[in-house]
Formats: C-alpha cells, sequence, structure tokens
C-alpha cells in the first residue's frame, strides 16, 4: 500500500494536491484536495486491463469551468432545497438559490469548491487520505459551525470505503455524499445504457416538475425503476414512463433501500467484465444517469455526451427538512453525523 502526490494545478494562489493511493494488486484511486474531488479510479477487466472508470478531467481549470460535480463531494445538504429556504427551531433560513428558485448541493461555495486540510493514511492494511473542512456559521445560509471528515481509504480487497463524519455547534441540517459517475467499460470506450442495475428496494421518491420530491412514493413494480432483479439502465433512458421523462430521459431519482441498516447496489458492464458493488448506512441512493452531459468540452479525450457516466449517490432523502415523515437530516450538537459507503470492485467469474 502506498499514497504519492503531485501537484494538479492552482486556484486563488493555493496549490490543488492530486493524492493517489495504490493497493498491493495495482488498483488505484486518485483525488484532490479540492472538493474532495476523485479525479480516477483505476481498475481491471476480465483481461486483466487497468482502466479508468470515472469521469474526471486531466486539467484543473476543465473542473472550474465545466464540471457538474464530477467525482466531488457535495453539502452541506446533497440534493435540491425547494425554494432555498427552510424552518428549523422556528426560525427561518434563506440558504443561496443556485439552481432558479431553489438551492443544489450546497450552493453557490458548496464544499465542492472548498479546499480541505489533508492527512495522509498508510499502513499495511489501507492507504487513504482524512480531509477536513471548517464550515462557519452562516456560510450559503446554514446555521452552525460545521467540522466536517471525509476520508477516503484503499483496501487491498479493491475496496474504497467513503465516511462522512460531521459536529456542529448549532442544530443544522446535513445530508453529504459522494457525486462520482462511473463508467465501467474503462476510458469512456461506451456509453452506460448497457450497463446492469441491481438494487434492494421496491419504492422511489416521486420527483415534481422542479425535480424535487413531492412527498409520494411510488411502487416500482411494473416501472422501469424495478431494479429487484437487475435491470439495464437503457431501460429508463428509452422509457416513456412519465418520471423517466421528467427528468430528460432517465434516472434522476430516490431509489428508496427496502431496510434499514447496510444496503446494497449492484453496478455491472458484460462486455468489460468489471463489477460495483456499493454497500451504504444511507437510507437511499440517487441514481442519475448522466441525461444532461452534452456540452462544448470533452472528458480525457473524449467529447462530452449524454448517458457517458452514472451516478449512484448514497444519502439521506433529498429535500427531508421539508418532510417530517421522511428520515431526518436534522444534526444536534450533542450529535455526530455519519455515513459510510464501500465501493468494491471485481469482475464476473
Amino acid at each position: 500500500m502506498k499514497i504519492t502526490e503531485q501537484v494538479f494545478g492552482e486556484y486563488n494562489g493555493r496549490k490543488v494536491i492530486e493524492y493517489t493511493l495504490v493497493n498491493d494488486s495495482g488498483m488505484r484511486v486518485s483525488c484532490l484536495n479540492y472538493g474532495c474531488v476523485i479525479t480516477k479510479i483505476m481498475v481491471p477487466d476480465r483481461g486483466g486491463m487497468m482502466e479508468n472508470v470515472v469521469l474526471g478531467f486531466d486539467n484543473f481549470n476543465d473542473y472550474l469551468e465545466w464540471s457538474p460535480y464530477f467525482g466531488a463531494v457535495v453539502g452541506r445538504v446533497a440534493g435540491r432545497i425547494k425554494d432555498a429556504r427552510f424552518e428549523l427551531d422556528g426560525k427561518e433560513y434563506q440558504l443561496a438559490k443556485n439552481e432558479g428558485a431553489n438551492h443544489l448541493h450546497g450552493g453557490q461555495k458548496g464544499f465542492s469548491s472548498c479546499f480541505w486540510q489533508a492527512e495522509k493514511i498508510e499502513n499495511e492494511q489501507a492507504a487513504g487520505v482524512k480531509f477536513t473542512y471548517q464550515s462557519p456559521d452562516g456560510e450559503e445560509g446554514y446555521p452552525g459551525h460545521l467540522n466536517t471528515a471525509v476520508t477516503y481509504l484503499l483496501t487491498n480487497e479493491n475496496e474504497l470505503e467513503i465516511t462522512f463524519e460531521a459536529t456542529t455547534d448549532q442544530t443544522t441540517i446535513v445530508n453529504l455524499t459522494n457525486h462520482t459517475y462511473f463508467n465501467l467499460s474503462g476510458n469512456l470506450k461506451r456509453d452506460i445504457t448497457d450497463h446492469i442495475l441491481q438494487q434492494e428496494g421496491d419504492r422511489i421518491l416521486e420527483l415534481g416538475s422542479d425535480l424535487i420530491p413531492t412527498g409520494n412514493m411510488i411502487e416500482t413494480a411494473g416501472t422501469p425503476f424495478d431494479f429487484s432483479k437487475g435491470r439495464r439502465l437503457r431501460d429508463g433512458i428509452y422509457s416513456t414512463y412519465a418520471q423517466n421523462v421528467l427528468v430528460g430521459n432517465g434516472y434522476d431519482h430516490p431509489l428508496i433501500f427496502s431496510k434499514q441498516g447496510e444496503n446494497s447496489i449492484l453496478l455491472s458492464d458484460e462486455e468489460s467484465g468489471r463489477r460495483l458493488e456499493v454497500t451504504t448506512n444511507q437510507p437511499c441512493v440517487v441514481l442519475y444517469t448522466g441525461n444532461f452531459l452534452e456540452g462544448p468540452y470533452s472528458i480525457s479525450g473524449v467529447p462530452a455526451r449524454d448517458y457517458l457516466g452514472v451516478c449512484l449517490e448514497t444519502q439521506g432523502f433529498p429535500d427531508a427538512i421539508h418532510h417530517p415523515e421522511f428520515p431526518t437530516i436534522i444534526l444536534n450538537p450533542e450529535e455526530v453525523y455519519f455515513g459510510k459507503t464501500t465501493y468494491r470492485f471485481f469482475v464476473y467469474n
């Protein structure tokens, strides 16, 4: 196990450092002290070919100009908050509006746009980086000083463990996730339409026209959202089902896990043989199939196009602060926010 580091760029007079974690079998994970961005994950296909399976840029300035949260930690609250406001303990808080009238992924300068302090972790069992950030009271409109830690840990079992921890000195709201786009074909050889997803759950959160949960839950049986036995992502991308069409033809929905505790998702690419098992303690995963990735930019030399990557954003329910029936995202001073998600890469037997 080892860690290397190099200067990846410079921003506002500070150096952007890329850390690369390497395990004994050659799997590599690269990440930045800016936004905790995961830039590359190199894993083998069934023939042993090591290739990158996430979307990221080779040039830091491209992250500033084009990135739709590629590989970043988003927060304080992931997803959308309706009308960019909420009430807590009888007081109303106005947040930054950065998607029309709504608040998205932490605001104008969310966690994805911050420099984080980095501490390397290196031993015989794992290599990693612990990133920390102190978000001041009132940042983007949120109450309380929030001390946040994000740890990336690579093991010799080809697992990337991501843990989130946060404490506050005032009652506030927290819902953190990582926004990596996966493409198991390797080096973006194909899009993700034929990737197969399997997930333990039988309901999704219904979205309104503003892409914010209405509060209703939809049973997935008989719909393109039934992933209980595995299905290709193209089933939703090319579906006429209203919820798929609503989000730009595809998926951008919270899939609710059927049980509490440790939940799992399996993403597979038959041609390369790569498989990704995701386990998490979070109550849902937002499945986003990159419906709006097309643009005048390239990703590692590949022209950007829709469906080039898929996000598996494990988190609490979006806009939960407006839905008391949802699992709470309120964090009190005496509590510790804790989230953990593990990504295990392997190949078909």
